[in-house]
């Protein structure tokens, strides 16, 4: 009998946002408020396909705005396109994601599970997301600074 491997998290970050644990989670359930937000810093986001609900998913472009970044694309050289399929929706509570890169690279080929979390705190919600067993060649650094400008750019939306 084989056993489970336990994975430590990649990376992980949180965010009080003043906004209610719904308002939040509809921001995930709208293509429009989830390219609006999701994507990084220095980058821009085109939603090609999207189904909310459990089971249903969305797949995301999502390119550099740089010149100097286009050897970081993933898919192109200046994109990465992201397939991520939602296996478990508790509404207002909990999204969890596995999400997997559109590549040739067998440095970021493999699916890692990202769950996001909404509890409700005094002075409205504390987000947290959590990403496991990413691809070798995802850098945990990077993905912790992508993980806090995508909840920073959260909570400029919703505010």
């Amino acid at each position: 009998m084989a056993s489970q491997v336990e994975h430590e998290p990649l990376a992980s970050a949180s965010r009080l946002i003043a906004a209610s644990r719904q308002v939040l989670y509809r921001a995930f359930m709208d293509p429009d408020a989830l390219v609006a937000w999701l994507p990084p810093a220095g980058m821009r986001g085109q939603v090609r396909a999207f189904d909310s609900r459990q089971g249903g998913g969305y797949l995301m472009a999502l390119t550099y705005l740089e010149p100097d970044a286009a050897e970081r694309g993933k898919t192109t050289p200046n994109t990465d396109l992201v397939n991520a399929r939602f296996v478990a929706l508790t509404p207002d509570e909990k999204i969890v994601q596995r999400v997997d890169f559109v590549t040739d690279d067998l440095a970021f080929t493999g699916e890692m599970t990202i769950t996001w979390t909404f509890t409700e705190v005094p002075g409205g919600t504390e987000v947290v997301v959590v990403a496991e067993n990413a691809p070798p060649g995802v850098s945990a650094a990077d993905h912790q600074a992508g993980m806090h400008s995508s909840l920073e750019n959260l909570a400029a939306f919703v505010g």
